[in-house]
């Protein structure tokens, strides 16, 4: 640590800290913004926008969904949850085991360490046994720290993407489905 650091308070210490990692997840964070969202043809329909209302899980399976969630997680200044969340899949997924070490560190360091650039806030409890866990890496290592930061993300960041102006935005620009479409042609024929 600087020397002139070492000589601050430790509320000065940690909200330093804390700009850190919040500039460090700026400058690391993928370039998320509603505009992959908008894109001409490529806009989800009216149907898939209200279906995200129905499920955090067809939120995150939808490729529009997922994109207009991370830009949400951007503009609060947490897309570091969606990001740790999705490594964790990709860490689990890892078929040649002898990457798993690496991958494992690397995750760590970027997300549940004490200096990490893009921390998760979990418990001290779920931080303990996830670096008890990195003792031995197995694909299950992570499982207890992903589980918290899915369920922030669906009792707390989800509820509060669907009451935002993001979403309701979203949902009126989005193209309206074929079934909405052919309705009034329908409508003619009667």
């Amino acid at each position: 640590m600087c020397k002139g650091l070492a000589s601050l308070p430790t509320c000065c210490l940690e909200r330093a800290k804390e700009l850190k990692a919040r500039l460090g997840s700026i400058l690391l964070k993928p370039n998320w913004n509603l505009s992959c969202c908008k894109l001409g043809k490529n806009k989800p329909t009216m149907e898939e926008c209200l279906r995200w209302k129905e499920s955090f899980e067809k939120l995150l399976s939808s490729k529009y969904g997922l994109c207009a969630f991370t830009a949400f997680l951007v503009s609060e200044f947490s897309e570091e949850n969606i990001a740790f969340y999705f490594a964790c899949e990709d860490y689990r997924s890892t078929k040649c085991h002898d990457k798993l070490p690496a991958k494992a560190q690397k995750i760590y360091n970027e997300f549940i360490g004490s200096d990490a650039p893009r921390e998760v806030n979990i418990d001290h409890e779920t931080r303990d046994i996830t670096k008890a866990n990195m003792l031995s890496p197995s694909p299950s290592c992570f499982d207890q720290a992903q589980h918290k930061i899915y369920m922030l993300m669906a009792k707390d960041c989800y509820p509060r993407f669907l009451r935002s102006s993001n979403y309701r935005d979203l949902v009126c620009q989005a193209k309206p489905s074929a079934k909405t479409t052919s309705q009034p042609q329908q409508d003619k024929k009667a």
